[in-house]
């Protein structure tokens, strides 16, 4: 009984730590925050016609792929690490395989008619890059003016910004059939904006705005099914259907804004101690529809311990990379004006997992893993460390 509770203390301890640091209502939505810090002139420098227009297709370009790129992070899978199936000779449940399986990537078993899963997770992220563009370095160019027969600009506008998000994932799985899950993840987002855009004019230097901005809140909410459609203990087939739907605020940019569908094929194979598992699916509709792949290696090196190594990737349309475009400005002849554009019409991230899972009693299961980014476009966070919490329970 001390051990249980014990489990549920630090159950409670996780959810508390990893809950939104600031509930109180917000003085404005987050995207009107990042469009004053790019757009708002607090000191008038040089004697010239700026293209107020270069300004705000920059906001714009810089909302949208933040927007994208900050709802399509990707959450932890569904399928439970206890698994069980009805032993006919010995006529009790039995584990239908030895391993817990990966953190993201889907593996074909399902969890068991009657018995339900719970999960919590919570992971932080601090983002350093957008498209290869250090965030907050202060040498990423937003917007500018530059003589055609220079090499440079003679008037700049750069950006220095942190941004970081906390994410709580709670999630739940229900085996309606042997072959049959319903699921449904809900994350709880808090994002952090600070920043400050300089106007260098000729050498001198001025501070035009600064910010500092939280939001936070219930993010995409995402209901699934899978169905086994084969196998029987840790290899198999199964498919996946997901529905994200726009619960989160996206003028907060804690949400896509709309509604997508992802369908999903899963395949396993198991052998002894070692298994592999790989997802390919396809995101419908919404704001960004892409392509996603993952894959997983796991290995059972004791009773109650499971290492994990993944990949995961992703194909984001709709997203483009960030370019400094330049175009004629519309009143001075021989001057182009400097702006943040898309370019492109898709951007591919690639991620590395490392962890482990460790049964630490009962059908308690608490994991932990490192996030590596293995690609520069989109926006790139640093390593970011998971930890989390899972418990499953037999129905009636």
């Amino acid at each position: 009984m001390r051990r249980s509770g014990r489990i549920g203390a630090a159950v409670a301890c996780l959810l508390l730590v990893a809950l939104p640091r600031h509930a109180a209502a917000q003085q404005a939505p987050l995207a009107d925050v990042l469009s004053f810090l790019l757009t708002n002139r607090g000191v008038q420098s040089g004697d010239f016609e700026r293209d107020v227009a270069a300004a705000r297709a920059t906001a714009d370009t810089m909302s949208r792929l933040l927007l994208i790129q900050l709802s399509t992070q990707p959450v932890s899978a569904a399928s439970p690490g206890f698994v069980y199936r009805l032993n006919p000779a010995l006529g009790a449940p039995q584990r239908a395989s030895a391993s817990f399986g990966p953190f993201f990537t889907e593996r074909s078993l399902t969890t068991g008619a009657g018995r339900l899963t719970l999960g919590a997770s919570f992971t932080a992220r601090r983002y350093t890059t957008l498209d290869g563009r250090d965030l907050d370095d202060g040498t990423f160019v937003t917007s500018g003016n530059q003589f055609r027969d220079e090499s440079a600009p003679f008037d700049a506008e750069t950006l220095s910004m942190t941004l970081e998000s906390q994410t709580l994932t709670a999630s739940a799985t229900y085996g309606l059939h042997d072959r049959v899950d319903l699921g449904v993840v809900v994350p709880f987002v808090t994002i952090d904006l600070r920043g400050q855009r300089t106007n260098t004019y000729r050498g001198s230097s001025d501070v035009q705005a600064t910010a500092d901005a939280t939001a936070s809140g219930i993010g995409d909410v995402a209901v699934r099914g899978k169905v086994r459609l084969l196998g029987e203990h840790g290899s198999g087939l199964a498919s996946i259907a997901e529905v994200q739907l726009p619960t989160g605020r996206d003028e907060d940019l804690l949400g896509a804004g709309s509604t997508s569908a992802l369908v999903a094929m899963v395949v396993s194979g198991e052998a002894g101690v070692i298994a592999g598992h790989g997802t390919v699916g396809a995101t419908l509709g919404g704001l960004s529809p892409g392509f996603q792949y993952r894959g997983a290696f796991t290995a059972n090196v004791a009773r109650q311990l499971t290492l994990v190594g993944e990949l995961i990737g992703r194909t984001v349309d709709a997203a483009g990379r960030v370019a400094l475009t330049r175009v004629p400005h519309p009143t001075i002849v021989g001057v182009d004006t400097l702006r943040l554009l898309p370019e492109g019409d898709s951007t591919q991230n690639a991620q590395a997992v490392v962890g482990a899972k460790w049964n630490i009693a009962r059908t308690w299961l608490l994991g932990a893993h490192l996030i590596l980014p293995l690609t520069d476009e989109g926006l790139k966070p640093s390593r970011a460390f998971v930890i989390g919490l899972e418990y499953s329970l037999a129905g009636r």
